[in-house]
């Protein structure tokens, strides 16, 4: 297969394909994109089989970008996550000292991340805004930069030849990104009883009680939802669809019975692929609404008409 990734080297997504990879051959040949929808337009074009992109962060949720990618032009299918632990240093050029830093450049997903140890130890320090924490590391490594030190992963330190002034400068020594590995649609995988399911969910219009609408179609299956954001559509103010994660697989008849119920009061359900968790853990199914107990039922209702 070829391989994409949210590039340029040096990025938590890099990491992220290596992990799911395990071969540095295939790594090498990957296609590093500039931004996440050229990634995945990149899959719809034909030009590459597959791409790792950032799709959640534990500190700041959904990443947009991905999640807007997803939801607009034609459907592509998550094949697999990667959860990848976030850790950040200062990088800059041989010779700069940290008493000498007045600009700082990095992804703003990055930033948030770091504001805390800026404040403390570079409060007078700007902030400049780049496509990913990597490219940070590569425009100070190229020269020309408007910024003089980059926070980035140590990969893209190394990668890119720059000294670390400071490491393990994150704010939440827990943080985590979720990644996810997105093709074209196809042969669902099999099921392994600990799953994920992704959709997202159009209305047909906003109105009172319609996100509960929606909600209930999991909630009367025992479904948890370990994920719920809403996304603008962009098709007018105020217009918003909602991306979800859900516990199990779409072979699992209570996900698909609650896809039935959800195209029935949703104006459109993208399905966004079925696949195993990247933690393993199990979904937690109430005693009331797991197969056998759906089983139970419909032979009760067929006992009903005979």
């Amino acid at each position: 297969m070829r391989h994409g990734y949210f590039g340029p080297r040096g990025t938590f997504t890099q990491m992220a394909l290596a992990r799911w990879l395990g071969d540095d051959d295939a790594l090498a040949a990957a296609t590093a994109y500039a931004t996440v929808p050229a990634a995945l337009e990149g899959v719809r074009a034909g030009e590459v089989d597959a791409v790792m992109v950032p799709i959640e962060n534990s500190v700041e949720g959904g990443v947009s970008a991905t999640l807007d990618a997803l939801n607009s032009a034609d459907p592509l299918a998550i094949q697999g996550e990667v959860l990848v632990p976030i850790t950040f240093v200062l990088a800059a050029p041989a010779g700069v000292e940290l008493a000498s830093v007045r600009t700082v450049g990095t992804h703003s997903h990055a930033w948030s991340q770091v504001r805390g140890w800026m404040a403390r130890e570079l409060p007078e320090a700007a902030y400049v805004p780049t496509l990913s924490t990597a490219a940070a590391a590569e425009g100070l490594a190229e020269g020309g930069a408007t910024y003089d030190v980059a926070v980035c992963a140590p990969l893209a330190a190394e990668v890119f030849g720059l000294d670390v002034l400071a490491d393990d400068i994150g704010d939440n020594r827990s943080a985590v990104t979720r990644f996810v590995l997105v093709g074209r649609p196809g042969q669902v995988p099999e099921p392994t009883g600990a799953d994920k399911t992704t959709l997202v969910l159009y209305q047909h219009e906003d109105h009172p009680g319609g996100l509960l609408e929606l909600l209930e179609q999991f909630a009367a299956r025992g479904i948890n939802l370990s994920r719920l954001e809403s996304r603008p559509t962009g098709a007018a103010m105020g217009s918003y669809c909602f991306s979800v994660d859900v516990d199990g697989h779409l072979a699992e008849e209570r996900v698909g019975e609650a896809l039935v119920g959800l195209r029935r009061v949703c104006a459109d359900v993208r399905f966004l692929g079925s696949y195993p968790r990247a933690d393993a853990r199990r979904a937690q199914v109430p005693a009331t609404a797991d197969d056998a107990a759906y089983a139970d039922a419909r032979a009760w209702l067929r006992s009903l008409r005979t």
